[in-house]
């Protein structure tokens, strides 16, 4: 089992950037057993895909939504996993969660929620225009 904390989240005007960070437990063992992606929610939305990354770091997929914007990264040796936002809008606005999938098979799917094991608290996000 793995818990998950995210950190970062705050408010900034269009056109900024924000970075967030996932800390995982566990240690690097546990880490690397999980690939990881960055899902969020705005209000009367459902959650939706926003990143994911392989348990090697080699291999990441965007939300077309972000792609040329955001950038998830990750340090096994740190067991976090992070996401830098940029070039931000107000429909970016959103709580944005870090989740952890122990699935086989990071091709396949990814950006499903129901792919996912672990999830953290969230870190809220607003971007104001």
């Amino acid at each position: 089992q793995v818990q998950l904390v995210e950190s970062g989240g705050g408010t900034v005007q269009a056109g900024g950037s924000l970075g967030l960070s996932c800390a995982a437990s566990g240690g690097r063992g546990i880490f690397m057993r999980y690939f990881m992606g960055w899902f969020r929610q705005a209000p009367g939305k459902e959650r939706e895909f926003v990143a994911s990354i392989s348990r090697s770091g080699s291999y990441t997929n965007y939300a077309d939504s972000v792609k040329g914007r955001f950038t998830i990264s990750r340090d096994n040796t740190k067991s976090s996993v992070w996401l830098q936002m940029s070039s931000l809008k107000p429909e970016d606005t959103a709580v944005y969660y870090c989740a952890a999938s122990g699935s086989s098979s990071y091709a396949t799917n990814n950006a499903a929620p129901n792919r996912y094991d672990y999830w953290g608290q969230g870190t809220q996000v607003t971007v104001s225009s």
